[in-house]
């Protein structure tokens, strides 16, 4: 007995000393976590989409509740209804990996253009922007999030450079709700839904194609982005205006301008770019036509200002002026084809007495008998 009690005393003054936890089955050795490096926040970083079209947004919280889908590290999770006819979005990565891309914890959308990474990357990158990418270690990947969090919001990597013209022009300003509605119902696609209308979720059919295989990490790297590729092949096709084959074409037609616009207003916008030969007014019709001393100045004018132009506050279209010498030759082929009308010089009025063949005389030598 003297034993036992000499050896539970030892249990427990161990105990006191690792810092162990009273129980009721005595004391027992009670480690903390190391939550080193775990994030906690009071609001998550969402673009204008995803909050919803309701002003009053109730969330729920709760710390370290899930894991980042990119750092794998617990952070506080989110979870809210998007809008009335939206459905429960949750954030899904954490603010760490979300400021290092700039980018939306949920959709992953860029937050200054609301475009993909992938996109945003490539454009930038044109401007002289480094791409920021973050290590596949583990070791580095921490490595990096905390330096990151070392540093304020103003030395965040993005937003050093000026914006590029085709990122102004694929830019999404304006909340797209239309990405907040109800996913579809598994159920219903295999013709098992009994719920009928009060089903949360959409009947509709997937339409499958390139969009239905998006994964969540290749979208936050910027790599193999099927949504990034649809919007770069609308890029190339429709955002860029194409110059015509014939490079003595020097001339960019404007259309729509506000109507008090003046000479001046039109080369404040077109100087930077290189010497202007001349430009021309048409203030009946609201346009004006810009010609450039060189093909290369009006190539880089067209290519800049292409669909971002605004005079006065007003957005004004753009395209390539007509080749000269074709609207002088259809000039020439339609005065071609109207008949000759004789002039008063060359017209020589009829008279009776001026017919020596009414008079009984003879026609004079070298004069055509008139025969009217």
């Amino acid at each position: 007995p003297r034993s036992r009690r000499t050896h539970a005393r030892r249990v427990r003054a161990g105990g006191r000393e690792c810092g162990g936890a009273m129980t009721e089955r005595g004391y027992r050795i009670a480690a903390d976590v190391n939550k080193e490096g775990w994030e906690k926040a009071s609001f998550p970083v969402l673009c204008e989409t995803c909050l919803g079209d309701n002003p009053y947004v109730r969330m729920q919280k709760e710390d370290y509740g899930v894991e980042c889908k990119i750092c794998v590290r617990p952070f506080t999770i989110f979870r809210w209804k998007a809008g009335t006819m939206g459905r429960y979005k949750a954030t899904i990565i954490c603010q760490s990996c979300a400021k290092m891309k700039n980018v939306c914890q949920t959709c992953l959308f860029d937050l200054e253009y609301g475009l993909p990474v992938q996109v945003r990357d490539k454009f930038l990158e044109e401007q002289g922007q480094s791409k920021i990418a973050i290590p596949a270690s583990r070791i580095g990947r921490d490595y990096t999030l905390q330096e990151m969090q070392k540093k304020d919001d103003n030395e965040l990597p993005y937003g050093k450079t000026a914006a590029h013209p085709m990122l102004k022009r694929l830019a999404r300003m304006t909340p797209y709700y239309k990405r907040n509605e109800a996913r579809i119902c598994s159920f219903y696609v295999k013709g098992a839904c009994n719920r009928g209308q009060d089903c949360p979720f959409r009947h509709e059919l997937p339409e499958g194609g390139e969009l239905a295989n998006q994964k969540l990490r290749d979208r936050f790297h910027g790599e193999n982005d099927p949504v990034a590729a649809k919007i770069l092949r609308r890029a190339e096709e429709d955002m860029t205006l194409r110059p015509p084959e014939d490079r003595a074409i020097t001339t960019l037609y404007l259309g729509g301008l506000p109507p008090a616009c003046k000479e001046k207003d039109v080369k404040n916008e077109f100087y930077v770019f290189g010497e202007i030969r001349s430009i021309k007014m048409v203030p009946k019709q609201n346009c004006a036509f810009v010609t450039f001393m060189t093909r290369e100045v009006a190539e880089e004018a067209a290519s800049k200002l292409y669909r971002i132009l605004k005079i006065g506050d007003k957005k004004v279209s753009m395209m390539w002026g007509r080749p000269q010498e074709k609207a002088a030759g259809a000039a020439s082929s339609s005065d071609a084809a109207a008949p000759e009308v004789p002039t008063g010089s060359t017209y020589m009025p009829y008279y009776p007495s001026m017919d020596p063949m009414a008079q009984g005389n003879c026609p004079l030598e070298g004069e055509m008998v008139d025969q009217r």
